[in-house]
């Protein structure tokens, strides 16, 4: 069965990331980011071209949609709403009401979402990714939620990291 997985890059490293894509048998990463690159040393593993030769000795296919990457203007919104609630982008937990409407509208609504879902391998875990480590503090979140609404598609948010210890 064909599932959507989202996953994130903050507070995770390169060998965090790919195991948790590993145990969740993610077949392709889809990288829904408008920039390509993550700021700060400790996430250089994130960049383009050092994350898509990483994936690929790990076995696992890299696509970047960047039809699905909220524009500049979106995300200056949002910037605008986390600097009025005090929150960093990363430590944000949800998205601004209003980012949320027009991402639907504007990008979502644009795309044939249909046609992206049938391009991602079958019987197999895609996961949509992008920087914020929580799901419901991305774009990522919304894209998920719209393939299982639209289209059935099983969806799991994926948190790298060592598994919790109880």
């Amino acid at each position: 069965m064909r599932t959507v997985a989202t996953v994130g890059v903050y507070q995770s490293n390169l060998e965090d990331f790919l195991d948790t894509l590993r145990r969740h048998q993610a077949a392709m990463v889809v990288d829904v980011r408008q920039r390509r690159g993550v700021r700060g040393r400790e996430y250089a593993w994130a960049n383009s071209l050092r994350l898509q030769a990483a994936l690929a000795q790990a076995g696992i296919l890299y696509r970047h949609d960047p039809e699905l990457a909220p524009p500049t203007e979106l995300r200056q919104l949002q910037y605008r709403e986390d600097d009025r609630l005090r929150v960093g982008k990363r430590s944000r937990v949800e998205l601004a009401d209003e980012y949320r409407r027009r991402y639907l509208h504007e990008v979502l609504d644009q795309v044939d979402l249909g046609a992206i879902l049938g391009s991602l391998p079958e019987d197999a875990t895609s996961a949509l990714l992008c920087v914020e480590r929580d799901a419901r503090a991305c774009h990522r979140s919304l894209i998920a939620a719209r393939l299982q609404d639209q289209y059935g598609v099983p969806t799991i948010n994926l948190v790298p990291g060592p598994p919790l210890r109880r």
